[in-house]
């Protein structure tokens, strides 16, 4: 009957997203019990679903986002730039930063997966219509690596440059002025493309508009593409933050502060959550001042991931 069943699930392992040689099925135990009977066996579909899981070791497993969509001819280049950078950083006692938008929340009645104790019925609307939302909610991250600490800036409008640089400003008059006293430089690990990415002219503007009310040169190192995932702020706060929300009616900005002000880890982690006191409006462009004289330092290696937005005018 084993064989007979590693039969049945071999057909239907055929065009599976598995590599070859591996068996896959999403049919039910229940589906391949009737085909056992019409071979001649006598089983249940709970023999079934133990015989799977016992004797042709199928689990349950969901998909895995692993495989990157291309690969950049300097990706491992630049991942050894990072790592260079990193300990240089680590080494001085200078803050190392991971930075990039969490997913967007819409304001309203809406369903979200997870479930929370309760002694009622929790009921939302039966569709996640945008247009019948309050607005929706930009959460822009702002993560410290050496002392696992996230920092969160809520806002409302679009996803912009000026979100990402008022995360980072704020970031620092709220937790790093404080802890990095002597601090000579500020390292942001980014990704290559959204409101932080390095084509985006408006971002470096703002970023030398951040280092000069700082008085600090903040340079930045941003992922290559089609690595967006390596990028530490994902897997080390996001991931947690995305718990907090888990069975949570987001009806309004601020009980989205109040769960994400919430999240923990068992490895210590604290979150600290403010809310942006503007609106961001889309369509905003680098003055022509900045684009005719840029004062961006670009390394002289990999010179379009690595940049540094001095400190002085």
């Amino acid at each position: 009957m084993i064989e007979a069943l590693r039969d049945i699930v071999e057909v239907h392992t055929a065009g599976s997203p598995v590599e070859p040689g591996k068996l896959w099925t999403n049919r039910s135990a229940r589906a391949l019990r009737d085909e056992l009977c019409e071979a001649g066996f006598s089983v249940s579909a709970n023999t079934v679903d133990r015989l799977l899981r016992e004797e042709l070791d199928l689990g349950r497993r969901q998909m895995v986002k692993t495989l990157a969509l291309g690969e950049h001819k300097d990706r491992d280049a630049q991942f050894r730039r990072i790592a260079k950078l990193k300990a240089q950083y680590f080494r001085r006692g200078w803050p190392v930063l991971s930075v990039d938008t969490k997913k967007k929340e819409l304001l309203g009645n809406f369903f979200r997966s997870g479930t929370a104790r309760t002694d009622g019925a929790v009921r939302v609307f039966d569709h996640d219509f945008p247009s019948v939302a309050d607005g929706k909610v930009i959460p822009y991250g702002v993560y410290d690596l050496a002392v696992d600490e996230g920092f969160v800036l809520l806002a409302t409008g679009a996803d912009t440059a000026e979100l990402a640089c008022d995360a980072i400003r704020r970031w620092w008059f709220r937790l790093g002025r404080s802890r990095y006293t002597n601090a000579g430089g500020i390292l942001l690990l980014a990704d290559c493309g959204g409101s932080n990415g390095y084509r985006l002219p408006l971002f470096r503007e703002r970023l030398c508009n951040v280092a000069q009310r700082l008085e600090i040169p903040i340079r930045v190192a941003h992922l290559p593409p089609y690595c967006s995932k390596y990028n530490p702020i994902d897997h080390r706060l996001f991931c947690h933050l995305g718990r907090s929300l888990r069975g949570v009616v987001c009806r309004s900005i601020e009980i989205v502060r109040d769960a994400l002000a919430a999240t923990t880890s068992s490895t210590g982690l604290r979150v600290v959550v403010e809310t942006a006191r503007r609106v961001y409006q889309r369509g905003v462009k680098a003055s022509d001042e900045f684009l005719n004289d840029e004062p961006i330092i670009r390394d002289n290696y990999l010179p379009a991931f690595n940049c540094t937005a001095p400190a002085l005018p």
